[in-house]
């Protein structure tokens, strides 16, 4: 049996776009660090790649990645890192993750590693604990909502009343299909209700959290004539608050009746199960359900009201909310309470029948949110396109992928683009969201299905105002993303300024090295003919070599260095060159190194998105960072101005010219 270093467990609510980035963020970072991992991924689909309990007994370290429930109580007694999905979507934050969860065995040196930032107790914090069991119970409702939805929009298509024998439009398959639809739909808060009791309290609690979320959409049945208590009565529903509200309670309770029971004899705890949980549980969520029915009742009605008024504030209003909800987090807890809220409005709407103002609103509601998810995507579609030379290759490649995923309402795609630039990428994708938000409620569309993007397109009313205000916010979106990253490419495009001269005498130990006209690449730092797989391979081969020269005493540290200043940003340049640098305390005199393959290396972030045949790599002690560093970058960076020094530094193998050629341009 196989056995790895470090296994791993993700999961989002949806289970379609976090959950395989987190996973393939976390492969690569433990590639990186020369560790084994397997990552179990908890998606729509079900488990996949599922962990054994021989390869969680011989891993050195779990890191759990996720918003939803994945059985972490397997690894009880493992080191163990539990964070939400979103905290592991990067190579750089996954690799954190790893080294936290290797220190926590009390390896002193991966524990110095680890970012003082994300030093904090590893226990969940209670937040992250609440929102967990809330996004399992809403990636178990997302597919009934989804289905019931689609199908009951599908019905439409024969007729707006067509599931109505009275109407003259009726057809009876469209009746069968708006049945199933609603079904499917009215299961959606019991079902909301019952998997986060099953998440906090496990499959004990799925009996009162399916009874809780039937209470909460028919309230407490009253006899009209009497105002008494009756079975045969109706009731006011406190629907998706309810159900929220019903889950927590049905899980907590079976964790108070665990402990009530635990004096039970082990030999009856077939009796419990079975019998003494579904019945007391059953019991006392009921009763306490039904009991605050008017109150919860009170609360649903004004929330209603509250996004009720903000619809009457006007398009500019709502869309603004609903857009910068939507693209805050693409995917994380902020897009998941918009899509939820929007969800819930559609299942109201589609049950208080078309025509009607609670029908129009909500739909309006559901097609603005899925505007604002739509649009993310297709910004980096739409900036890739148009400002080719300004993106690398591999996020051209991605931005194109966009296109699909964004016109089937799969936000998620774009996070790798923001988290490169929060800054201004993420208020970006807030404007282009907000406009066609805005627009879409402007233009009075209505869409009666939750998901799909494009798909459910015939079933749209006003569709076409509805792709334009989607095209708007791409297109400004996309503007302002092209003109972002053009600032950005041309600011990198300039090299650094010299330093000016120190009015003051110079101090010996800051001041650049007497050789560096002369010979400070030496010939035996200059290696040809190389041949890396990746970018990292190739610094970890200079940090080597500079041990080896007694340019450096410590190559892990030389290689922390080079990382810690890839992640600010690549040093990837273009026409196949980078000026990878380090600065650390571990450097004893500064230097250059050169390593060239002819090859290419892939995997280097570059800005005209071509693979590195050239990396003169500077190593900087750290006393010198302020003055030797700026100084011999600055030159680097004028020579690869120049068309003549790199045509002779990449077209010849001689290390002996190469050195020579470099020198030449550090006087």
């Amino acid at each position: 049996m196989a056995k790895f270093d470090i296994i791993a467990a993700t999961g989002c609510p949806t289970g379609i776009a976090h959950t395989f980035m987190a996973k393939e963020a976390l492969e690569k970072a433990a590639a990186e660090r020369g560790l084994t991992i397997k990552v179990e991924t908890h998606g729509q689909v079900g488990v996949e790649n599922e962990l054994t309990k021989g390869e969680i007994a011989g891993a050195k370290a779990v890191v759990v990645a996720a918003d939803k429930d994945v059985q972490a109580e397997r690894f009880a007694g493992k080191p163990m890192v539990s964070v939400g999905v979103s905290k592991a979507l990067s190579v750089e934050a996954a690799g954190k993750l790893i080294d936290r969860a290797l220190a926590a065995k009390g390896d002193d040196t991966v524990a110095a590693a680890a970012d003082v930032e994300d030093e904090v107790e590893e226990k969940e914090s209670v937040g992250h604990i609440i929102y967990k069991h809330l996004m399992n119970g809403v990636s178990h409702m997302l597919v009934f909502v989804v289905a019931g939805g689609v199908l009951t929009a599908i019905s439409f298509l024969w007729g707006i009343t067509s599931f109505d024998s009275t109407a003259a439009d009726y057809n009876s398959f469209a009746a069968m299909l708006k049945i199933i639809g609603g079904i499917a739909m009215n299961l959606m808060v019991p079902v909301l209700s019952a998997y986060i009791a099953e998440s906090i309290g496990k499959r004990p609690a799925l009996v009162p959290g399916f009874v809780a979320g039937m209470i909460a959409i028919q309230g407490l049945p009253v006899n009209a004539y009497t105002g008494m208590i009756d079975a045969g009565g109706s009731g006011v529903g406190f629907g998706f608050l309810g159900g929220i509200v019903g889950g927590f309670l049905a899980g907590y309770v079976i964790l108070l009746l665990e402990k009530v029971f635990s004096k039970i004899p082990a030999s009856l705890n077939g009796l419990k199960a079975i019998f003494l949980y579904p019945l007391c549980s059953t019991a006392i969520v009921g009763l306490v359900m039904l009991g605050i029915s008017g109150p919860m009742a009170a609360i649903n009605q004004g929330m209603m009201d509250f996004l009720q008024s903000l619809g009457n504030s006007g398009p500019v209003i709502l869309g603004l909310a609903i857009g910068c909800m939507c693209a805050f987090d693409m995917g994380g807890p902020v897009n998941k309470a918009a899509y939820a809220t929007g969800t819930f409005l559609l299942g109201t709407a589609l049950e208080a029948g078309v025509g009607t103002e609670t029908y129009n609103f909500g739909t309006n509601f559901m097609a603005a949110v899925s505007a604002a998810c739509i649009v993310p995507p297709l910004i980096t579609t739409f900036a890739v396109v148009v400002g080719k030379k300004y993106f690398s290759q591999e996020d051209h490649d991605a931005g194109i992928v966009n296109l699909i995923l964004g016109c089937t309402h799969i936000t998620e795609g774009a996070i790798p683009f923001m988290t490169k630039n929060i800054w201004p990428v993420m208020p970006i994708m807030m404007v282009g969201s907000s406009i066609a938000s805005i627009l879409t409620i402007f233009f009075n569309v209505h869409d009666p299905a939750p998901h799909g993007g494009f798909l459910v397109l015939p079933v749209v009313e006003n569709g076409p105002q509805w792709v334009l205000a989607i095209l708007i916010g791409a297109v400004v979106g996309g503007i302002l993303f092209v003109a972002f990253k053009k600032y950005d490419f041309e600011k990198n495009q300039k090299p650094a300024p010299a330093a000016k001269p120190a009015e003051t005498p110079k101090a010996a130990a800051v001041e650049a090295p007497k050789a560096e006209a002369s010979d400070f690449v030496k010939v035996e730092n200059v290696f040809v003919a190389e041949d890396f797989a990746s970018r990292d391979e190739a610094l970890s081969f200079v940090s080597n070599q500079a041990v080896k020269a007694g340019i450096a005493g410590d190559a892990d540290a030389v290689m922390n260095a080079f990382l810690a200043r890839e992640a600010e940003g690549t040093t990837g340049m273009m026409e196949g060159f980078a000026i990878p640098h380090a600065k650390s305390d571990a450097i004893t005199e500064a230097a250059v190194i050169v390593v060239k393959d002819d090859s290419g290396v892939t995997g280097w972030d570059t800005m005209d998105g071509a693979p590195v045949n050239v990396a003169i790599a500077l190593l900087i002690p750290g006393a010198q960072a302020g003055t030797t560093h700026l100084k011999i970058l600055s030159k680097v960076a004028e020579a690869l101005m120049d068309e003549d020094f790199r045509a002779t530094v990449k077209g010849s193998t001689d290390a002996a010219k190469i050195a020579k050629t470099i020198n030449a341009r550090l006087v």
